[in-house]
């Protein structure tokens, strides 16, 4: 009796097993959720194996984009690379300062902001002048008695004029010329009571930076606005090879494709241990730079040394931070290969460790291959 009993419990639970296996459509289990429904496979094949390479399935590496190429080894220019600064070309810049310093008025188009593009010879301010008190009273004292001097001898020149043909002619014309000089002195001192000095652009075009403020007091020499032309720019870059420049075959920027950079000179004494070089900025398209940039200066020597030349995006960071190429090494599979390399210019990159001229090498698509966990 008790062992048909345990047989009848043993096939109510197998029946109830197999009826939450085989649900039929819309059954579900007793937290709602759906038994009539299988969970879906992981069906997009992209993986990393415990070797660090990635398995990539055909169909993927379509969508991904992915482009390989082999690159065979060749002769590239040694180059190094250096840390500088966008400056101004001092034949194309200019700084506006006061004289003799006042308070700031605006000019006919208001006071100029940073950005705004000027002309030549443009008044951007106005800066009145103001006298200490004791030297204003001087200066009112000194006119009020040129004016009373003016008023007597042009009181004295009507007289002689009157008294024509009595009265030699040279007198006459020493009354007129010093009633005209007491007028002119008079005029000189009243221009400087309410004196101002015109803020002019020194050089067409644009501004660069503009402390300026209505009713603001400068001193003398102080830096108010600085003007640039931003189509004639200058790189200033520092090296501690005094020999560099009489090595260097061309020069760009880094990260600036669009920028290319012609040697001027370097200077003939160390600036804090280094030497500055300076290069004549070309730019092409839509490429900006700014006064006090930093750049960094990628520098080809005459030298030239053995590497496999690809494209930067090849070139890409691992965990460990290191830089690394992915290369193709079957139809689905690619492995990570740490390289040393050194820039060529804004596109491509020289790899003088690493690979070997077989190797299939990821140029299109490297960082989204970096990215598979």
């Amino acid at each position: 009796m008790h062992l048909q009993l345990r047989t009848l419990t043993t096939l109510f639970v197998l029946s109830l097993s197999l009826h939450a296996a085989h649900a039929g459509p819309g059954a579900h289990g007793p937290n709602g959720e759906h038994l009539d429904q299988a969970a879906a496979p992981n069906t997009s094949g992209l993986s990393r194996l415990p070797d660090g390479s990635v398995h990539i399935p055909k169909i993927a590496q379509r969508r991904m984009g992915l482009r390989t190429l082999i690159a065979p080894e060749t002769d590239a220019a040694v180059t190094v690379q250096l840390p500088g600064r966008v400056v101004a070309d001092p034949n194309a810049s200019g700084l506006v300062q006061s004289m003799h310093g006042g308070r700031i008025e605006a000019g006919p188009q208001g006071l100029p902001v940073a950005g705004q593009a000027v002309r030549q010879g443009d008044v951007l301010a106005w800066v009145r002048h103001h006298a200490e008190p004791f030297a204003l009273a001087a200066q009112q004292a000194q006119r009020s008695e040129l004016r009373a001097a003016r008023e007597l001898a042009e009181q004295r020149l009507k007289r002689l004029e009157s008294l024509e043909g009595s009265v030699p002619r040279k007198d006459i014309d020493a009354a007129r010329i010093e009633a005209q000089s007491l007028a002119e002195r008079e005029r000189g001192i009243g221009a400087s009571l309410a004196a101002r000095e015109a803020l002019r652009a020194p050089v067409s075009g644009v501004i660069a930076r503009a402390d300026l403020k209505v009713g603001q007091v400068v001193e003398p020499r102080e830096v108010l606005i600085e003007v640039v032309d931003p189509t004639r720019m200058l790189v200033e870059a520092t090296t501690p090879d005094v020999q560099l420049a009489s090595q260097l075959a061309q020069a760009n920027l880094l990260g600036q494709a669009d920028v290319q950079l012609q040697l001027v000179g370097a200077a003939r004494s160390l600036r804090d241990g280094v030497l500055p070089l300076t290069f004549k900025v070309r730019t092409r398209g839509d490429a900006v730079l700014a006064v006090g940039q930093p750049v960094t200066v990628v520098a080809a020597l005459k030298r030239q040394r053995k590497g496999i030349v690809l494209p930067a995006e090849a070139v890409v960071r691992s965990p460990a931070n290191e830089s690394v190429v992915w290369i193709k090494v079957g139809a689905e599979r690619y492995v990570p290969q740490p390289v040393q390399v050194q820039p060529l210019d804004a596109h491509t990159v020289l790899v003088t460790q690493g690979l070997a001229a077989d190797n299939r090498v990821v140029v299109r698509g490297a960082a989204l291959v970096a990215q598979i966990r």
